[in-house]
């Protein structure tokens, strides 16, 4: 996947020594599970970090000059690790500046289904020139400057760190990252510009996310900007997938819808 404004390449471009992915789509559940596993109903299935959407190949429903729709179906090999009937579609459209994606999640079963979904995407850093240490987070609010540590095996942490946040702005830093990802949970803003010295930004925007996610490896030339429904497992979290915090139920027959849309504006 690629995305380019005026000639500039915005999404970082997969190494298979650093992150060998670009946007990957997170369902049916995000960041990480005990043990790479999750339990419903006292069975245990081997469903692991952000789920199995990202490696099931999608079929194309349809495709238009400026959009394009794609399905992920249940089947034989997705109730090996998430026994639940289900459609994932993801809508991709594009326009001048912009992009957006839209998720839809429908309960095809006969019974209520627990999920999570989210969105991955990692941008060139920096993505119009300078230095990395010179671009900002500005989110649409002010956020909470404490935010969970990540736990051995990516989960979260009950221990807190202190980012350097002013209010609704975060300087970037790679040192940031060294205890992995920053997890914005409940966060107050439903979007943010990843801003860059002069003046250039991508806005990302979301709809029905209740969570931010910024993660990198640092000082390899990417941030991902993640919108997530749903987390990793707390670090004191054993329990069944029906009684996770942050997941979804839907009711048979229902569906839940989640869209994001990034916009680049040149330095003025």
């Amino acid at each position: 996947m690629t995305w380019e404004v005026g000639g500039r390449p915005l999404l970082w471009e997969p190494r298979l020594d650093v992150w060998p992915e670009t946007a990957p789509l997170l369902f049916p559940v995000v960041g990480w599970t005990r043990n790479g596993e999750v339990r419903v109903e006292g069975k245990t299935y081997p469903l692991a970090l952000h789920g199995f959407a990202r490696q099931r190949e999608f079929r194309l429903v349809t495709q238009h000059a400026d959009r394009a729709r794609f399905t992920l179906a249940s089947d034989a090999a997705t109730r090996r690790l998430y026994p639940f009937d289900f459609t994932f579609t993801v809508e991709y459209a594009v326009e001048e500046g912009a992009v957006s994606t839209v998720l839809m999640v429908a309960n095809t079963g006969d019974r209520p289904m627990p999920y999570a979904c989210g969105l991955h995407p990692g941008f060139r850093w920096p993505f119009a020139g300078g230095a990395a240490t010179d671009y900002r987070l500005h989110f649409a609010a002010p956020e909470n400057p404490v935010v969970p540590r990540i736990a051995p095996g990516g989960l979260i942490a009950r221990a807190t760190r202190r980012l350097p946040l002013e209010g609704a702005v975060l300087p970037l830093a790679p040192s940031l990252f060294d205890n992995d990802a920053l997890c914005f949970l409940n966060a107050a803003s439903p979007g943010l510009r990843f801003e860059a010295p002069g003046g250039a930004a991508i806005t990302v925007e979301g709809e029905d996310f209740a969570h931010w996610g910024v993660w990198c490896r640092p000082g390899n030339g990417y941030l991902c900007i993640e919108q997530w429904t749903g987390f990793s497992d707390p670090e004191d979290f054993a329990g069944d997938l029906f009684g996770k915090p942050s997941m979804r139920v839907l009711p048979p027959g229902a569906t839940g819808r989640h869209a994001a849309r990034y916009r680049y504006t040149a330095a003025s």
